[in-house]
């Protein structure tokens, strides 16, 4: 349906969502706090442990009362630095194998104490509980971060933290230990990280280390405390921490890690040609046995390999209503391999998207830091070419059939505390085609609230003729260019971001993701932010207004819009935000002006449960027959978590285009996922999607099926000894069918299977 230019609706959704810094969770301590002084992090000296600690969630051991306690006083949210509510206290110790770390959590009710199980880094659903965290910077350069999570029942989530970008990347996985224990007076938590999970500086003297230990206390409101002042006038989360001094003589190891895995898959389906009557034909099977390999080269220098790899995802995307959109619908990837050491191939143009690699030979990867620079190297052959043809009024999908290689090289070098100047090349190479793409970006901080961040990069391109005549793209070689620049400022009442976007017809970026060219984009966007007193019936209100305007190449205004923006936050993590949009579209040589309103809306009003809406009502575009029409869309979710051991996320998308009182068509998509965690290494799990869409031909200018349906499901139990030992056991099917025009008339059909997969991988980490 119509929405915003994509830029817009982007920054609406950073902008006036009630944000969550990166830096998630919090813990109390022994006494109440006083008012907290506005002074500098604490600094704290890091003893060495005598002997290995016993990771069992009592804090026992002698290291452990030697360690000094790091209180955490401040609640940052939704109180800005008051005191505490419950006591908190974070212990750190080391030894030359293992970084320990302690918290006791202090709760005056422990029987409300929100504790589930539920997979690793299911992090939508920790949110819900009580949990810590803390992040370390272990360069202490104040840039990147290794975060780490747990929740009374001993479930782990960790991730990768890039300031400058403000990226948070839970795909990341170290094999770590952690042990939970709720008590008669809160809970307890021991962890035990590997050093050879970690990279830092390689020294014999002392070091010192960034650590931000936080605790998150979800009652009436998400309390979440730290171990450090979070001041909202400061543009940066890292350069708040705490400071800790110690690490004698440690080193990371060789840090050499090898997991071999075998998977076997067999598909069953049916004949295109057969559909609906024809049985499914059984599938062989087909096994695959591949190796991926880790060394630490150095410290801080990581070769990632892999040869043959399963890089099936293990868990299906949820889905998206795909019709009346103009451009390609975006899928976050989710396969580790790519992911990991995701934050070095950034820049503020997504040159780089992982998904385009699609059946891969081989992979390779090297990303790391040496002294003031960081660098991404990877490279792998293709099996499979996706492509995304993107224009000024849309982008067309297709593949070619033949093998590529390809691969990305990025390299950024650290200026001054907090600024960073960047190279990026990213290639892609197969028969009668390429795709070649370079260029530069900055990101400058000229102080704590204001930044600038600019990119150029060039374009080379060449289709296959064949290809470029099907999908109306230029024959031979051809260039474009892009160019963005951006200004941000972020403050306690103000939020203010104004960019210029400049992206030639001839650019292509097909290692990333980029559906829309031929623009010069302007866009400025001003928020005023109003933070509530503790206690009161709101923790932040942000009133905001965005324009944006969009040109071709030619000239032609193609895009203008203004939005006006509401976003409330209240008790019981009460989320709820409006949007009046007024915007006026050139699309198939004509002018579309259009109104419509937006609201999203969450609440949990009890432990493991969370309650959301997405709605639209007002004018937008058939895009379908170029025209406009009335839109209503309505999504409404659920996410229960029952027993401590059964996850439910339920979601419904309706969706309404109508001419006049007239139906033009109606969608529907409702998608359920069911969890039963018989521990935090096992668990099994259903997926459910299905999907409805009616058409009504007499609407349409051309000729339409009157219905379509479809049905997926996916079950699998899965058992992880750590994120890289696991064994998924799995089954999956997709049903369809509808009401068909033929020849004899409409043709009803009900939902049919065509074709099952039966899944099995076993893979095993080891170490050395």
């Amino acid at each position: 349906m119509n929405s915003f230019p994509r830029t817009v609706l982007a920054l609406a959704l950073v902008a006036l969502s009630v944000s969550v810094p990166a830096a998630a969770a919090s813990s109390p301590q022994d006494q109440a706090p006083a008012k907290p002084a506005r002074v500098e992090s604490a600094r704290f000296d890091i003893p060495k442990a005598a002997a290995p600690l016993r990771i069992d969630g009592v804090l026992d051991e002698e290291a452990w009362a030697a360690a000094p306690k790091i209180p955490l006083p401040f609640e940052w949210q939704p109180g800005d630095n008051v005191p505490a509510p419950v006591d908190t206290d974070c212990r750190v110790t080391y030894d030359l194998h293992n970084l320990y770390i302690g918290f006791r959590c202090f709760d005056p009710e422990p029987k409300k104490i929100r504790a589930h199980l539920m997979d690793r880094d299911d992090t939508d659903t920790l949110i819900m509980d009580d949990h810590v965290s803390f992040m370390i910077d272990s360069f202490n350069d104040e840039r990147r971060g290794f975060q780490f999570r747990v929740n009374p029942m001993g479930v782990q989530a960790d991730a990768n933290f890039s300031e400058l970008e403000g990226y948070e990347d839970f795909s990341w996985d170290a094999i770590w230990k952690a042990s939970a224990r709720i008590t008669d007076w809160g809970w307890a938590v021991e962890v035990a990280i590997p050093l050879g999970q970690l990279r830092f500086r390689k020294s014999d003297g002392p070091q010192t280390w960034g650590l931000s230990a936080e605790r998150s206390w979800p009652r009436d409101a998400r309390h979440r405390m730290t171990s450090h002042i979070r001041s909202r006038n400061v543009n940066c989360i890292i350069c708040q921490f705490n400071k800790l001094t110690g690490f004698e003589g440690i080193t990371p190891g060789q840090n050499i890690e090898l997991t071999p895995t075998v998977t076997a898959v067999r598909t069953d389906a049916m004949p295109l040609e057969g559909y609906p009557d024809a049985p499914l034909e059984r599938g062989g099977i087909k096994d695959d046995y591949g190796l991926t390999a880790k060394w630490g080269i150095t410290p801080n220098l990581i070769l990632n390999g892999t040869v043959n790899p399963d890089f099936s995802q293990v868990e299906a995307d949820v889905a998206q209503l795909q019709i009346n959109r103009r451009f390609a619908l975006f899928y976050p990837e989710k396969r580790p391999f790519f992911l990991e050491g995701g934050d070095f191939f950034l820049t503020p143009l997504q040159a780089v998207f992982t998904r385009t690699v699609a059946d891969p030979l081989w992979g390779t990867k090297l990303t790391g830091k040496s002294g003031r620079t960081a660098m991404g190297v990877f490279a792998a052959q293709d099996e499979m070419t996706n492509l995304i043809f993107p224009s000024n009024q849309g982008s067309m999908q297709g593949s070619l059939d033949q093998s590529t290689t390809g691969g990305v090289f990025r390299l950024r070098q650290d200026i001054g505390r907090m600024s960073t100047l960047g190279v990026l090349y990213t290639g892609r190479m197969g028969n009668d085609y390429g795709n070649h793409v370079a260029g530069a970006d900055g990101f400058f901080r000229l102080d704590q609230k204001n930044s600038v961040i600019v990119q150029f990069l060039h374009s080379e391109t060449e289709y296959p003729d064949a290809v470029a005549s099907a999908y109306g793209q230029s024959e031979g070689r051809f260039g474009g260019n892009a160019v963005s620049l951006q200004f941000q400022h972020f403050s306690r009442y103000w939020i203010v971001n104004a960019m210029y976007e400049d992206l030639s017809p001839g650019f292509r970026a097909d290692y990333g993701f980029v559906p829309r060219v031929d623009t010069r984009t302007a866009t400025a966007t001003v928020f005023r932010q109003f933070w509530g007193k503790p206690k009161g019936w709101f923790n932040l209100i942000r009133l905001g207004v965005m324009g944006e305007a969009v040109w071709d190449h030619a000239g032609t205004l193609t895009d203008r819009g203004l939005t006006l923006g509401l976003a409330y936050q209240g008790n019981l993590e009460s989320l709820v935000n409006l949007h009046a949009n007024f915007l006026r579209t050139f699309y198939n040589g004509q002018y579309f002006d259009t109104a419509f309103s937006q609201a999203i809306g969450r609440i949990r009003p009890f432990s493991g449960a969370e309650v959301g809406v997405q709605a639209m009502a007002g004018q937008t575009i058939d895009y379908a027959n170029s025209r406009l029409a009335q839109g209503l869309s309505v999504g409404p979710n659920l996410s229960l978590n029952i027993f401590r051991r059964l996850n439910l996320v339920a979601s419904h998308a309706y969706e309404r285009l109508s001419l006049h009182g007239d139906t033009i068509y109606v969608a529907n998509l409702s998608q359920l996922k069911l969890v039963w965690n018989f521990s935090v290494r096992s668990f099994v799990r259903a997926i459910l999607q299905y999907s409805d869409q009616e058409q009504n031909p007499a609407a349409y200018t051309f000729p339409v099926d009157s219905e379509n349906r479809g049905l997926f499901t996916q079950f699998l139990f899965s058992y992880k000894l750590n994120p890289r030992t696991v064994l998924f056991l799995g089954y999956s099917d997709n049903s369809m069918g509808g009401v068909f025009d033929s020849w004899l008339g409409p043709d009803r059909i009900g939902l049919v299977r065509t074709d099952r997969t039966f899944f099995l991988k076993i893979g095993y980490a080891w170490q050395i």
